[in-house]
C-alpha cells in the first residue's frame, strides 16, 4: 500500500510541477519537524505528499479520545498519536501538554512528530515555541520541514540539535524559514522575537 502512495505522491508531484529536496540524515529515528510555512488548506496536501515521496513517517498528536471508534482507524490512516494528558496516579498533577509529548519519545523506537509553530494560517507575529522545550526535554533534534511556493519545493532543509542557548537555536530556524515563500506571503511571519538579522 505505502508503495502505491509514494508512486501517486510522485505522480502528482510531477504533474504539478513540484520537487523534493532534502530528508532527514541517515540513522536519525527521532525529531520534531517543523511543518511550515502555514498559510493555506494546499500546504496540507503538498506536506503529506512530499513525506510520502520522501517516505518520513511523520506522526501528528491528536486527543485520545479521536483514536476511539467511530474516527481511530481514519486518525490512524493519517499518522495520529493519541495522547493523554489525566494523571497517572489519583492525587497527581496533570502533566502539561510539553511533558506528555516529550514522553512519547520514550514510548517509540521511530518517532518524527509533526509540528505547526505557527498555530494557525493567519498572520501571526510570534511562533508557539512548544516545539523547542519538547526537543530539548526529549534530548531530539528539531528538524527544518518546508514548503516553498515560489520554488515549488518541498524538503527538509536542517536539522538543529537544541544547544541550551534557546535564542541562538530559534534565531538559526527563523534565519532558515525567512528565505521561504510560503502560498500566501501575506499571511506568513517568523517569530520576530527571534529575528537575528
Amino acid at each position: 500500500m505505502f508503495k502505491i502512495m509514494k508512486i501517486i505522491s510522485m505522480i502528482y508531484f510531477k504533474i504539478s510541477g513540484w520537487k523534493v529536496k532534502g530528508g532527514l540524515p541517515a540513522g536519525l529515528k527521532k525529531c520534531v519537524m517543523i511543518a511550515a510555512p502555514h498559510t493555506s488548506n494546499w500546504d496540507f496536501l503538498y506536506t503529506r505528499l512530499a513525506f510520502v515521496i520522501m517516505e518520513i513517517p511523520v506522526k501528528i498528536t491528536v486527543k485520545s479520545s479521536y483514536m476511539r471508534f467511530p474516527f481511530g482507524p481514519f486518525a490512524r490512516a493519517l499518522g495520529c498519536i493519541g495522547i493523554n494528558r489525566l494523571p497517572k496516579e489519583e492525587g497527581e498533577e496533570r502533566p502539561s501538554m510539553v511533558q506528555v509529548m516529550a514522553d512519547l519519545f520514550k514510548e517509540h523506537d521511530y518517532l518524527v512528530m509533526l509540528v505547526t509553530p505557527e498555530g494557525t494560517r493567519s498572520l501571526r507575529t510570534k511562533w508557539k515555541t512548544g516545539f523547542y522545550h519538547i526537543a530539548a526535554l526529549a534530548n531530539v533534534p528539531v528538524a527544518l520541514g518546508y514548503l516553498d511556493y515560489a520554488k515549488k519545493e518541498s524538503g527538509v532543509g536542517k536539522v538543529v540539535y537544541p544547544s541550551g542557548d534557546m535564542k541562538k537555536d530559534l534565531q538559526e530556524i527563523m534565519a532558515f524559514y525567512k528565505n521561504i515563500v510560503p502560498h500566501t506571503p501575506e499571511k506568513f511571519s517568523i517569530d520576530l522575537d527571534y529575528d537575528g538579522s
